[in-house]
């Protein structure tokens, strides 16, 4: 009786699937969940109900495209690790006369490492030197940041191995056809839709915003920081903090004690004696903390000179972390990683309240303190502007390049599979020590291959029971028998929706309405292979539609609206490149 089940067309199993869709959908968008435990509890829906069989579930693990993301993973940790990338980014920017060339000679680096390497990786390593860059060519770092991330986005789809989507689409078109995609299939398509891309974003430069930097607003420590000096004479003195109530005062919170002899004690336990001569730390509201004791003749310490014990750092608080939403008083989080938070910077301001009562949201500012200051301490909670990883430049740098270049020589020439190239090189890179094993261990995402795997499993779903078909009828009775209307919606609807989920989540769904569309039209379904992969990597008009765009997000001291103002002219004018590109080269 469920098996022959059937409404509107569709069976049981295929409206399950369109039902977890949804469920995923909902999750990703209004949840704090992981994706990967979005997807990984999909896989166990389809498994559990009878859409798939075991063998299809779990050969989401086992695809192609889902080891060799894995693979370079390892390889890209060889080129980090050996200083390539760091070398690259010193040296490619130079001191450009004008803006527009400005955004040239960020782009284009930008785009061409992209297309070898993980963009996360590229922006990551980018961030601070365009900060940097920005300062010595007078321009907000808002001016710029944007188009770091977009260039990413834009440059990753010229090679196969660039992004995601790219391999999964073609591993899904080689199940379908049996014929293997080069790794510079999409080169050519990719660097026409960069170059206008560039040109897009130079003559929309005025809708880029001039936002404060969110670093900017810590430049004086004296601006939200006030030390007060406990005199021999005082009362308090041989008092535990606690008990004279010195801890939290009104506007502000006990930050730090600094000792006659420049002992540092902080964060500050609520049993620690006052001794005289104590310099007490308070941040906060600088007018509102209690002025009973005498003001200290000058600062003990500065942002960028302290005390080699602890230090100051800053850093954003990530879109799902788990702190967004509430106060920092109601939370463990400073006991818990050993930090005081001494201040908070939203949109380029300083929040003009005692930091630890401030509701925190997505993108706000820390500046913490603390001796540990490691972004992997924090469970993605803040991901810090700075990084001290900086790779010495060596012999090894050349050895990892060569090594990174033999892998897609020997690919692009059909010597290896594309799979096997990528084994090959991530074994050099720890022969060669490159990397060491250890460090190749860490540096492989598992939560980013789950998301994968389950994207390639629900592409599955939706192409097994029927759902794809059901689609690719449905756009042909909507669109006619025009193959270039009918892929103009299938690229427009995949760049809308890559804005909410991840692209390979947006692969993996329409590769299936794509192909059938296709096959029933007759035409190339190769052009529709492409155009997609193109499409569902050109979101730009959220935030949380890359995870590059959230990483720019904090630094830039960006608005919601500000991607949005250019993000959907930038869709809408990639999508028309991509439709009049991808049709000359690849004809329908």
């Amino acid at each position: 009786m469920i098996e022959s089940f059937v409404f509107l067309g569709l069976s049981l199993n295929a409206w399950i699937t369109i039902v977890l869709v949804l469920v995923m959908f909902g999750l990703l968008l209004f949840t704090k969940l992981p994706a990967d435990v979005v997807f990984v509890g999909g896989m166990a829906v389809l498994l559990v109900c009878g859409v798939l069989p075991a063998k299809e579930v779990l050969s989401g693990f086992s695809s192609e495209s889902v080891v060799v993301v894995g693979v370079l993973f390892v390889v890209v940790a060889g080129l980090v690790y050996t200083g390539v990338l760091q070398w690259i980014v010193r040296h490619l920017l130079g001191n450009p006369s004008s803006y527009p060339k400005a955004i040239v000679r960020l782009m284009l680096p930008v785009a061409m490492l992209s297309s070898m390497l993980s963009n996360t990786t590229v922006v990551a390593l980018f961030i601070n030197v365009v900060k940097m860059w920005s300062k010595k060519l007078d321009v907000a770092p808002s001016k710029l940041l944007i188009s770091l991330s977009y260039a990413s986005g834009m440059g990753g789809v010229c090679t196969l191995i660039g992004t995601p989507p790219n391999l999964i689409i073609s591993g899904f078109y080689a199940r379908e056809t049996g014929v293997e995609l080069g790794v510079f299939t999409t080169t050519l398509p990719g660097l026409f839709c960069l170059a206008v891309g560039i040109l897009s974003m130079i003559a929309l430069r005025k809708l880029l915003p001039e936002r404060k930097s969110p670093e900017s607003s810590f430049e004086s420590i004296s601006d939200y920081t006030v030390e007060l000096m406990v005199p021999t004479t005082n009362p308090l003195v041989g008092q535990s903090v606690g008990e004279c109530g010195l801890m939290d005062v009104r506007g502000g919170r006990l930050v730090e004690i600094v000792r006659f002899d420049k002992e540092i004690i902080s964060p500050v336990p609520a049993d620690e004696f006052i001794l005289g001569g104590d310099r007490l730390v308070y941040s906060g509201q600088i007018d509102a903390i209690l002025h009973q004791l005498v003001n200290a003749t000058h600062h003990v310490y500065s942002v960028t000179e302290m005390e080699g014990q602890r230090k100051l750092q800053t850093g954003y608080l990530a879109f799902d972390s788990d702190l967004i939403g509430k106060r920092m008083t109601d939370t463990r989080f400073e006991e818990e990683h050993d930090v005081v938070l001494v201040a908070i910077a939203r949109q380029g301001k300083r929040l003009e309240v005692s930091p630890r009562e401030a509701v925190l949201q997505a993108g706000d500012t820390l500046l913490l303190e603390g001796k540990k200051l490691r972004e992997e301490d924090f469970n993605g909670d803040v991901r810090f502007f700075d990084s001290e990883n900086i790779q010495q430049v060596n012999h090894k740098t050349l050895v990892s390049s060569g090594i990174m270049l033999a892998m897609m020589l020997l690919s692009a020439f059909h010597v290896m599979p594309l799979l096997n190239a990528c084994f090959l090189a991530a074994f050099a890179m720890i022969l060669t020590r490159c990397c060491s094993i250890e460090q190749a261990r860490k540096s492989i995402n598992w939560n980013v291959l789950m998301v994968f795997a389950g994207s390639v499993c629900l592409g599955m779903a939706i192409e097994n029971t029927g759902i794809a078909q059901k689609f690719a009828d449905g756009l042909l009775g909507m669109c006619g028998t025009n193959p270039l209307v009918v892929l103009a919606v299938i690229c427009l609807v995949g760049t809308f929706i890559t804005e909410l989920i991840s692209n390979a989540a947006a692969a993996a769904m329409f590769f299936p309405i794509a192909y059938k569309s296709a096959i029933a039209l007759g035409v190339n379904p190769l052009t529709f292979c492409v155009a997609l992969m193109i499409a569902v990597s050109s979101s730009f008009a959220t935030p949380i539609g890359s995870p590059t765009h959230m990483l720019v997000y904090g630094p830039g001291g960006y608005r919601f609206s500000d991607f949005m103002k250019i993000g959907l002219l930038m869709n809408l004018i990639i999508l028309a490149a991509n439709l009049f590109i991808v049709t000359i080269l690849f004809p329908l």
